[in-house]
């Protein structure tokens, strides 16, 4: 993801990629094992490179995070490994370091307040606060879906405490997050949730 988009750009210096396969070997040094036995990892990045390469990047540097913090959410799911808090990715620089240097320092954070977004298929988001969120195909429904394959009252999001809660309220074909199907699940920074044959995306912070 982080090559297509913006890795052609740049044939000297430091690649997008290898930015991305740092941060990917960082979350995984990281490692740790969190309270119900779940491998948890470093979500907030500080990434330090030369000021010529920095330089470069000047120009797309939002998207290129923003690109970066996605490729780690990926990681993330295909390892299994779950974060703390929101994902994020800093970019910075350093005299001391020459072109073609990449200096990652992970750390574990976790979310200041309670906020998420879900991003949905048709490319809306929808910010979640202190208030229930019913999906399914009922016009009712805070999100509404035109898919055979969701129940009339399909799931809902409730917040809880520090975070958010899915829960399945009984649908015919079930919830599924992350490729696993559940009754009731806390999500987490990157989730991808599956209601029905329609996805959706959460992010936190």
């Amino acid at each position: 993801m982080v090559e297509g988009t913006v890795g052609r750009l740049f044939s000297g210096g430091v690649r997008p990629i290898e930015i991305s396969r740092k941060i990917a070997r960082a979350m995984g040094d990281s490692r740790s094992v969190g309270v119900k036995g779940q491998p948890v990892v470093a979500n907030h990045f500080a990434v330090v490179l030369s000021e010529p390469d920095l330089e470069r990047f000047a120009d797309i540097l939002d998207t290129l995070e923003h690109e970066l913090s996605e490729a780690a959410r990926e990681t993330a799911r295909e390892e299994d490994w779950v974060f703390m808090g929101p994902v994020k990715v800093e970019l910075g620089e350093s005299s001391d370091l020459r072109n073609g240097t990449v200096r990652v320092a992970a750390r574990m954070k976790e979310a200041d307040g309670v906020t998420g977004v879900l991003h949905l298929p048709n490319g809306q988001q929808m910010v979640l606060g202190e208030f229930l969120v019913t999906m399914g195909r009922l016009p009712e429904c805070t999100v509404s879906f035109d898919d055979p394959n969701i129940s009339r009252v399909h799931a809902e999001i409730r917040p809880d405490g520090g975070g958010f809660m899915l829960i399945d309220k009984g649908s015919t074909n079930g919830t599924r997050v992350n490729g696993e199907r559940v009754s009731t699940h806390r999500l987490l920074d990157g989730d991808r949730m599956c209601i029905g044959a329609t996805e959706i995306d959460f992010r936190a912070g």
